[in-house]
């Protein structure tokens, strides 16, 4: 089988290579946009699908498995995406300070079939003062992050808990994912 992620995502490539897995990463660029009225879990299974089908129609060959995935941070009800600029990334960081909020990444895996999972986590952030926002904000990694910041990184120093997934915060959840490869004939254990 010829696996092929369909992500830039450089977190999701250091995931999918922690199963030991041989890749080509073919990234597409697709519209992110909410639709009106689109709740989080079917924004991320309808961007994650997008992004495998988009990939997969450039494969004809059977043995090609697309993998796409996306990622999702929800707060007060609403998609926290990826922040335009810095201010808005300040903006962000404040909305997610001393509440938990909910981190939801799908799967999409095409082969011969369509499956999809998801994956639900909730996090909870400290209390940030303005020193904190500033510093991080300073590191640069709220830059390309769902809701601003990075759980593997320095972000790490804000998070009082975690309930779910670390992989699946990070971007790829592992589990969820080697369940599709199986299902599809790829198992982790035997690469």
């Amino acid at each position: 089988m010829k696996l092929i992620l369909a992500s830039a995502s450089p977190r999701r490539a250091e995931l999918l290579q922690q199963l030991g897995l041989t890749f080509v990463i073919n990234a597409v660029g697709i519209d992110e946009s909410p639709i009106i009225d689109e709740t989080p879990e079917t924004y991320v299974k309808r961007l994650a699908l997008e992004k495998a089908r988009a990939v997969k129609q450039h494969y004809l060959e059977d043995d090609v498995l697309v993998l796409g995935s996306d990622t999702a941070v929800i707060v007060d009800g609403h998609i926290l995406g990826k922040p335009d600029d810095d201010q808005h990334a300040l903006q962000m960081l404040k909305e997610l300070s001393g509440k938990t909020h909910q981190v939801l990444t799908s799967v999409a895996l095409i082969g011969q079939q369509e499956s999809y999972v998801l994956s639900k986590n909730a996090v909870s952030f400290k209390e940030l003062n303005d020193d904190e926002l500033a510093w991080y904000l300073a590191t640069g990694e709220s830059k390309d992050k769902a809701g601003a910041y990075a759980i593997q990184g320095k972000a790490a120093l804000f998070i009082r808990r975690i309930e779910g997934s670390f992989s699946g915060v990070m971007g790829l959840p592992l589990y969820e994912t080697g369940q599709l490869l199986k299902q599809q004939g790829v198992d982790c254990l035997s690469v």
